[in-house]
């Protein structure tokens, strides 16, 4: 369970600083966002779980 719970913070944190990114029409900076917390869940995800696959 705390595998999701530090995923989902990762993304809403990322989520929310992009909302506002996109609020200063700065769409790139957010997709920066939004692609570096999907990379950091996945290696959250892959660390936790690498002994199981």
């Amino acid at each position: 369970m705390q595998l999701y719970k530090k995923m989902y913070l990762v993304l809403f944190n990322a989520i929310t600083s992009a909302l506002r990114q996109i609020d200063e029409n700065d769409f790139l900076v957010a997709k920066e966002i939004l692609v570096t917390a999907q990379k950091k869940t996945e290696e959250i995800f892959l660390d936790e779980n690498a002994p199981d696959l």
